[in-house]
């Protein structure tokens, strides 16, 4: 194997690792998007009003975007939460903050959540679905594993392929990152359109203000990653086979 391959094998392997860590990560924390908003009452009735409707079972999507509005909410793909102040006692344990008047509380969105459908009208059943709302939410959720699994499947074939000491299989690796990154894409994109979407229909109180979080961008960093990865075991592959088989046929003649 040619130096020149090799060395875009193990650029490739590291970059592949780095985009899986920040995917891993992303996916698995809960600041896609970042809501600021002045501080509100310290009442223990109201806080523990608002924890109830936030963390009821029936708690619709006005419900809980309502209280992500008003108490600095964060979401993630898996969860979603608030931060209210902390002189309120509750039986589960406190999730503390930086701030010791504060605590945070999350409420994990269930699978029928995941795939339940989206209305015209947040919060009103009778306004019919909002299919484009309700397929962007399901994309942003799946895309993202689809991704990972995508990427772990590269690395088993691109493990094989040093076994039998070959780049030509890591072709298939590097097809693979191209897909990993187009469904990274494809998630963020729909997560930006979500969020536009909703925010359409549900406009955020006055001094209320929200932000794309940290896990966001470690998905969009992700996805260039991805892309460099696959351009380089694809280009590494290619040409590396190209020289054997001009190599081959200069022996032969």
């Amino acid at each position: 194997m040619d130096n020149r391959f090799a060395t875009a094998f193990v650029i490739a392997c590291v970059l592949s690792l780095i985009s899986t860590i920040y995917m891993a990560a992303s996916i698995g924390t809960d600041f896609w998007y970042e809501y600021r908003s002045p501080v509100q009452e310290n009442s223990s009735d109201l806080n523990k009003s608002v924890w109830d409707e936030f963390a009821s079972d029936e708690a619709d999507e006005k419900t809980y975007n309502d209280a992500l509005f008003r108490y600095n909410g964060t979401v993630g793909l898996w969860r979603r939460c608030i931060t209210i102040p902390q002189n309120i006692y509750w039986n589960s344990q406190l999730e503390k903050t930086e701030s010791f008047d504060v605590v945070t509380r999350c409420m994990g969105f269930t699978l029928n959540e995941q795939f339940m459908e989206k209305f015209v009208d947040p919060g009103n059943h009778n306004s019919g679905i909002d299919l484009l709302r309700t397929y962007l939410w399901r994309c942003q959720f799946l895309l993202p594993f689809v991704s990972l699994g995508l990427m772990c499947f590269g690395a088993l074939i691109g493990l094989c392929a040093c076994i039998c000491r070959s780049l030509y299989p890591t072709i298939a690796t590097g097809i693979l990152h191209l897909l990993a990154g187009l469904c990274t894409l494809g998630s963020v994109s729909c997560y930006v359109a979500g969020i536009e979407l909703l925010h359409q229909k549900l406009e955020l109180p006055e001094n209320v203000y929200g932000e794309f979080g940290w896990s966001f961008c470690l998905a969009c960093v992700s996805a260039p990653l991805q892309f460099m990865a696959s351009a380089l075991f694809i280009w590494a592959a290619h040409t590396n086979r190209k020289e054997y088989t001009l190599m081959k046929a200069y022996r032969v003649a």
